[in-house]
Formats: C-alpha cells, sequence, structure tokens
C-alpha cells in the first residue's frame, strides 16, 4: 500500500516548489517511521498522514494557503476510503492529523500520531534543510533575504512574509521548544545549534570581515 500511495503523490505533488516537492514529502515519512521506533504509534495512520499531509500545497502568500492542511486531508480521505485493503476505521484520525499538522495553526494534536506527524515536519523547519527550504520560499515569493537596517531583529518584531532571515526568529529557533516527542525534540536542540552557526557566520560576513559599525549586529 504504502508504495502505491507515494505513486499518487508523485503525480499529484507539485514539485516546483522545493521546499513541498515529494523530497520534503518523502524526509517527513522517513522521520515519522525513526520517531515510530521509539515512540509508539500506529503506521497504518502514520503513512498516509505523512505522504498526504502536503499533498495540496498552496504558497504562503496565496489567499487559500490556510485551507491547504484541510485540503491535504480530504485528498487522503478520498484515496483511503477506494482502498479496500484500508481499515476504514483509521481514516478520520489520518484526516485528523493531517489538519492539525500545519505549524501555522498552532493546534496541538489529540493523539500521538498527530504529534509525531506534525514533530516529523517540523524538524524540516530547523537544521540545514529548513534554511535550503527558507530561502527557496523566499525565492519563490520574491520575498527579501534580510532587513538591510535590522538583519536580526533586534529593534522590531520578524516579519517572516517580508524577509527571509526574520523566519529563523519567529519559526525556526523556536522549534526545539515545540517538540511533543523526547527524539524529535534532541535532535531539535542540535539542528537548532546549526541554525545560530550560521546566523553568526552571515553575521560575520555581513559585519566583522570588513569591519563595519552596526548597533544592530547581534544576532540575538
Amino acid at each position: 500500500m504504502e508504495k502505491y500511495l507515494i505513486e499518487i503523490a508523485k503525480e499529484k505533488i507539485d514539485n516546483t516548489d522545493p521546499s513541498h516537492d515529494i523530497y520534503h514529502t518523502m524526509r517527513v515519512l522517513n522521520t515519522i517511521k525513526y520517531i515510530k521506533e521509539r515512540e509508539g504509534g500506529d503506521l497504518d495512520i502514520l503513512v498516509p498522514a505523512a505522504i498526504f499531509h502536503d499533498i495540496i500545497c498552496y504558497p504562503k502568500n496565496h489567499p487559500k494557503s490556510k485551507f491547504s492542511a484541510k485540503e491535504s486531508a480530504e485528498f487522503a480521505v478520498n484515496i483511503l476510503e477506494k482502498l479496500d485493503c484500508y481499515p476504514k476505521e483509521k481514516i478520520h484520525k489520518v484526516y485528523k492529523a493531517i489538519n492539525e499538522c500545519s505549524f501555522s495553526k498552532g493546534i496541538i494534536p489529540e493523539f500521538l500520531e498527530g504529534k509525531i506527524l506534525q514533530d516529523a515536519d517540523m524538524l524540516e523547519s530547523t537544521g540545514i534543510i529548513s534554511i535550503m527550504r527558507t530561502f527557496s520560499s523566499t525565492g519563490q515569493m520574491k520575498k527579501s533575504f534580510y532587513h538591510p537596517e535590522d538583519p536580526f531583529c533586534k529593534s522590531r518584531e520578524p516579519d517572516g512574509k517580508e524577509y527571509a532571515l526574520d523566519l529563523f526568529y519567529s519559526r525556526l529557533l523556536i522549534v526545539k521548544d515545540l517538540m511533543h516527542t523526547e527524539i524529535a525534540r534532541n535532535i531539535a536542540v542540535r539542528r537548532t545549534k546549526i541554525l545560530y552557526e550560521f546566523l553568526e557566520n552571515f553575521k560575520m560576513e555581513l559585519y566583522d570581515d570588513i569591519d563595519l559599525q552596526c548597533e544592530n549586529k547581534s544576532i540575538r
């Protein structure tokens, strides 16, 4: 069944957005399996939820962006209801896991599989992969890399819709505090250190390498 669902995802997912392409889906799928081995959970729910969690993904600046999770959940239900081999009593949990997965919704899932899916998806928002995805999305939306006067949000609120670097402060750096499972939390803590290293190195290139003085050059 898993291979069949993956083939459906490959045909449906729009790979023009590298931050939400089939490779993102496969990383989340691999991560839920890794977490499941340590935390438990039902693969009958986890596997289709991971494969279809971003099957419908509108750009962040699209007016229908807030409906991506709901439409993805509905897509999953439609597929699973047609499969004779899939236990119908588990479909509602797949729906809920996908619908509650989105970071921007701020929902805490009620059951383990939903928490594992959310952890696996949020781990894509920290570490090196999150840096790649952040700047990819920013380019897609034609937004700036950073605020020219205050890149590190020292005297203003982060605005992730306008500046890529602001997403570090509004999302990427806080992922570690939002994890539900211990194993995901440990991974997120390690990856967060990489984010701070990136910011420190960027600060060095932006200011220190050319001895430029700026009152807002601290990264924290």
